[in-house]
C-alpha cells in the first residue's frame, strides 16, 4: 500500500485514502475496546452475578441493567416492555404465538443475542430448542420460547437483587 513514484494521481490519493481509512478504523477499535472494557468492569460492580449467564456479555448485561427491570410489578410486564412475550397469532385450528413487534428494541436486541449464543454453545439450550422443535415447533417458535424463558430468567435475577453502587 505505498505509493509509487510512476503511479498515477488517482492510484497515490486512493491509496492514501484507504491507509487513512484503515488507521481510523485501527483508532476506532482501540476506543471500541477499552469502552467494551470499562462497560464490563461497571456491569461487574452494578449486577456482580449477570456475567455470569452463559451468552451475557458486557454490552448486553450493560443493556439490560440500565432498563431496570426491578422497576416492573412482575415478570410478565417485564417480558411485555421488552418485546417477548408471545402475541397470538391464531387462525382457525392452528394456535400459535409470534413475537411482539413492540417493546423496546434494545433490549429485544439483548435478549435476542443472548439466545443466539446460547442455542449455539449453551448445551440445556440447544436440548430446550431441540425439545420445542420435537412438539412440533417450528426453530422460529423455539427461539421465541427460549426468549421468553431469558426474559423471565434474567427479571428474577435482576429484579431480585439489588444493583450495587
Amino acid at each position: 500500500m505505498r505509493t509509487r513514484p510512476n503511479a498515477s494521481l488517482q492510484e497515490n490519493t486512493t491509496l492514501q485514502v484507504l491507509r487513512d481509512i484503515a488507521n481510523r478504523t485501527r483508532a476506532l477499535d482501540t476506543q471500541a475496546a477499552a469502552y467494551t472494557r470499562q462497560i464490563d468492569a461497571l456491569a461487574r460492580e452494578l449486577a456482580p452475578t449477570l456475567m455470569d449467564e452463559p451468552g451475557v456479555g458486557p454490552i448486553c448485561a450493560a443493556k439490560l441493567i440500565a432498563f431496570n427491570p426491578a422497576r416492573f410489578k412482575s415478570e410478565a410486564a417485564f417480558a411485555r416492555a421488552n418485546g417477548t412475550a408471545p402475541q397470538p397469532a391464531s387462525s382457525g385450528k392452528t394456535v400459535r404465538h409470534r413475537l411482539s413487534r413492540g417493546g423496546d428494541r434494545q433490549i429485544n436486541t439483548a435478549i435476542y443475542t443472548i439466545a443466539l449464543s446460547r442455542s449455539i454453545h449453551h448445551p440445556p439450550s440447544r436440548t430446550y430448542i431441540q425439545r420445542r422443535i420435537d412438539e412440533g415447533k417450528t426453530k422460529r417458535e423455539a427461539m421465541r420460547s427460549l426468549k421468553r424463558y431469558l426474559s423471565r430468567d434474567l427479571y428474577n435475577k435482576l429484579a431480585n437483587t439489588p444493583l450495587t453502587t
